[in-house]
């Protein structure tokens, strides 16, 4: 039992850090993430780290753990992320642990309860140590679980200086929920060969793969004419968005799809007589596949312009980020060095796609090669969101493997 581990995760879980999606443009989103920035500068600066430094502008932590080893090897890299989603309020958390999990419902306040018929996999932590919210907000363990591991990581290494590894490479970003975490990463500056993100759930997952994404906007015109006389002459904007929806394939959205199906999932919706918009999000691990789902969007608009008119519905595609897949692939040692401090913890590894997106897709392909490893949290982005707090040592334990793997290695 760690209990600086679960103070330092409490600690973190109590500072809103929540992004904002409607703030895009600007990084950070918020301002309030640079209170958790300047915290973790403090503390790096504390453990003894070197070159320490934020980024003023756009809320950017990075540190250095000199190596102990006489030899050259690659310098490794460990990631987080310091916001929250904006899915759900991340103002007054208040973590509580419970010491024993007896695997029923956790009853987090009078209107929410963790319900193991909805989530019947958590009955497996019956026996360990679960820290959860209580109920009006979410916990924050995305990922604050990732930087809690990191931080605990580097006070073990400065604690334990006979565990002999290489320079490591800290980073910690911000509005990753938005999709805005690496627009400022700077890679050369942060000097690491190779680096894991720690932000997955389980913590014997490796995932090496991501989707790829694309977002889409449809726009429609329509022609608003008063309703008494509109006979023939208008075009409601809103009701064909409401038609566009109706028409894409059921199958394919988030809600029936699993493992390695793709979707398309609408995010957002608005408009009137005049004008529509609909915001979609385009997902698929194979390239050709999430073609096909471009394809089925520009289809759809046409079909939609013979009826009502050409130019009335326009589709906009644009690339969010793509599979890193496509580079790891090629560098099979990054993996390999992560299943083998998996199994050396104790755990079966499991090499698993993420039903998502990473900073470390963004990263690969800005020429660091980046896996995602996990923290033990889960039901991330809402009330029911946890952290198996065993399962987050098992996480130090594995970044302190990897660091002494990686010092055997040539540089």
């Amino acid at each position: 039992m760690n209990r600086n581990l679960d103070e330092r995760l409490m600690r973190y879980c109590m500072i809103d850090t929540t992004s904002d999606p409607h703030n895009d443009t600007v990084t950070p989103s918020t301002q309030k993430q640079f209170d958790l920035a300047r915290l973790l500068c403090k503390e790096l600066t504390e453990l003894g780290m070197s070159n320490v430094r934020l980024d003023e502008e756009h809320c950017y932590v990075y540190a250095t753990l000199p190596g102990n080893v006489d030899k050259p090897c690659p310098t490794v890299g460990f990631i987080a992320h310091m916001d929250t989603a904006p899915d759900f309020s991340g103002t007054g958390v208040k973590p509580r642990i419970i010491e024993d999990f007896d695997g029923e419902d956790i009853v987090l306040n009078e209107e929410r309860t963790i319900s193991m018929e909805t989530f019947p996999w958590m009955r497996a932590f019956k026996g360990k140590r679960i820290m959860v919210a209580g109920g009006d907000t979410l916990l924050g363990a995305d990922d604050k679980a990732g930087i809690a591991a990191i931080m605990e990581a580097l006070s073990y290494l400065r604690e334990h200086p006979e565990v002999r590894h290489g320079d490591i490479a800290v980073a910690f970003t911000p509005d990753e929920e938005i999709g805005n975490g690496v627009k400022y990463f700077d890679v050369p500056g942060f000097g690491a060969d190779f680096a894991y993100t720690i932000d997955g759930d389980a913590v014997n997952a490796v995932n090496a793969e991501t989707f790829n994404a694309m977002s889409c906007e449809v726009l429609i015109e329509g022609s608003s004419v008063h309703p008494g006389s509109a006979k023939d002459k208008m075009v409601n904007a809103g009701r064909i968005g409401c038609e566009f929806v109706s028409k894409l394939p059921e199958h394919m959205t988030p809600e029936h799809t699993e493992g390695r199906e793709g979707f398309i999932h609408l995010t957002g919706m608005s408009g009137n007589c005049s004008e529509a918009r609909l915001e979609f999000i385009l997902r698929d691990h194979d390239r050709p596949k999430l073609s096909e789902k471009c394809g089925i969007m520009k289809d759809l608009a046409a079909y939609m312009n013979r009826l009502y008119g050409e130019g009335v519905v326009n589709v906009e595609l644009t690339e969010s980020y793509r599979n890193m897949y496509e580079i790891l692939e090629k560098r099979p040692e990054i993996i390999e060095i992560a299943l083998e401090a998996i199994r050396e913890i104790g755990c079966e590894p499991e090499i698993s796609p993420i039903r998502g997106g990473t900073d470390g897709s963004g990263l690969t392909f800005m020429g660091l090669p980046c896996p995602n490893l996990g923290t033990g949290g889960g039901n991330y982005h809402g009330p029911y969101e946890y952290c198996v707090l065993d399962d987050l040592e098992k996480s130090v334990e594995m970044l302190v493997k990897i660091s002494e793997k990686v010092a055997l290695l040539e540089k």
